[in-house]
């Protein structure tokens, strides 16, 4: 079981509507299923991974989150959970807003592309780094926009959007990120996770 699933879980009132968007296998919305007793859906663009999830007795639609949240109607979800995909979609503003139109609340989680491994890498190696929350090759990688825990501060900002609670994943240990802190957060945290409303 992923840290992160923990995390989201613990943001997530028990007994609520929850929209899992890119939910790939279905794992996090087994957990919240059965940890927090959620009316759980999913939508996510792989065939494959929706037969998965069908297959594990879950309800998953096939669809693109950049185009296909348009079919939800206003406040469907008391949630929607967007986990470490925002940097793959083309126009991340769109996506946000829709989350924040489709649900009363968003939970969304990026992989820091300002952790110290991946500042390093790149003033040593000179390569784009491989670690455990960025996985690809520079070249076979589905993130199209790097995005780091501070980026994800100020775009808040830009577009409007409050942000409720935000957390830096380190060493599996999870902290709170302020004003204050934010600098150190964004150096050693290796995952955001940002409780999100309009």
């Amino acid at each position: 079981m992923k840290s992160e699933y923990k995390i989201i879980a613990e943001l997530i009132e028990k007994k609520t509507r929850v929209l899992d968007v890119g939910c790939d296998d279905g794992a996090l919305m087994e957990f919240l299923k059965t940890n927090r007793n959620v009316d759980i859906r999913g939508i996510e663009i792989s065939k494959e991974k929706v037969q998965t999830c069908i297959a594990k007795g879950l309800t998953v639609i096939e669809g693109n989150a950049e185009f296909d949240l348009k079919q939800f109607p206003n406040n469907s979800f008391d949630y929607v959970v967007l986990g470490q995909t925002l940097q793959a979609f083309i126009n991340p503003e769109i996506v946000i807003n829709e989350l924040l139109r489709v649900g009363k609340k968003a939970i969304v989680t990026i992989p820091n592309f300002g952790h110290w491994r991946v500042r390093l890498n790149l003033l040593i190696k000179g390569t784009m780094p491989i670690t455990n929350t960025l996985p690809n090759n520079w070249y076979n990688t589905p993130n199209i926009h790097m995005c780091t825990i501070k980026d994800f501060v100020k775009f808040s900002k830009t577009i409007n959007f409050k942000i409720f609670k935000s957390l830096a994943l380190i060493n599996k240990n999870v902290s709170n990120i302020n004003s204050s802190n934010l600098f150190f957060k964004n150096f050693f945290g290796e995952l955001g996770i940002f409780l999100i409303e309009k």
